[in-house]
């Protein structure tokens, strides 16, 4: 459906509706508000984005994002080594994490999950970074969604552990099936990786 504002606009709402949460009826409004409001939020996120677009690195140890490399989180010196690595799916799981306040630990961001029917293979994800990475620590927690694939990839994560020594262990049940870390409260992610169970 196209809009009587011109081309530039069209293009807008088009590219905002490609942001997960927003069909085409909510990148309408949104792109709406941000011409309305102008001065105060389109030429400021204009120009944010534009700053994004150079400063953001994706970190070489872990795979966070940030403007730095490595991370702050990985660049922390009170996260020490040895302690406990948890890998997620996505840094949408890490940020959350972070927010839950879990504490002082390091993370491994996987990329995703392996899904065959997707064509997602363990070379698609960062498992081999994950398995040089496993001797610095004494636990790794597995803190991948509890989906199919999530599951499925937390299985082909322990067989290839198995021989390195490492502690694995998993969230505790209590985060849903089918439920994604980026969306529970913090009270939960937080009592779920208190309540840990080895694999």
């Amino acid at each position: 459906m196209a809009t009587s504002g011109g081309p530039e606009i069209e293009q807008l709402i088009q590219l905002m509706a490609r942001l997960p949460g927003l069909g085409p009826r909510s990148a309408r409004r949104a792109v709406l508000q941000l011409i309305k409001k102008k001065e105060a939020l389109m030429v400021p996120l204009s120009a944010a984005l534009d700053r994004a677009v150079d400063a953001v690195r994706v970190c070489e140890v872990c795979g966070n994002i940030d403007t730095r490399s490595p991370c702050g989180i990985c660049a922390d010196p009170r996260r020490a080594e040895g302690g406990l690595l948890i890998v997620v799916e996505d840094v949408s799981d890490l940020w959350a994490l972070e927010r839950a306040g879990v504490g002082m630990v390091k993370y491994h961001v996987l990329g995703g999950v392996l899904s065959p029917l997707d064509g997602v293979g363990p070379e698609d994800l960062s498992i081999d970074a994950l398995v040089r990475r496993a001797p610095e620590f004494s636990e790794i927690v597995l803190a991948v969604n509890a989906t199919v694939e999530g599951q499925t990839t937390a299985h082909y994560i322990t067989d290839r552990l198995a021989g390195s020594g490492v502690k694995v262990t998993r969230l505790a049940h209590g985060v849903p099936v089918g439920g994604e870390l980026d969306y529970l409260d913090e009270g939960t992610l937080s009592q779920a990786l208190k309540a840990r169970t080895a694999i």
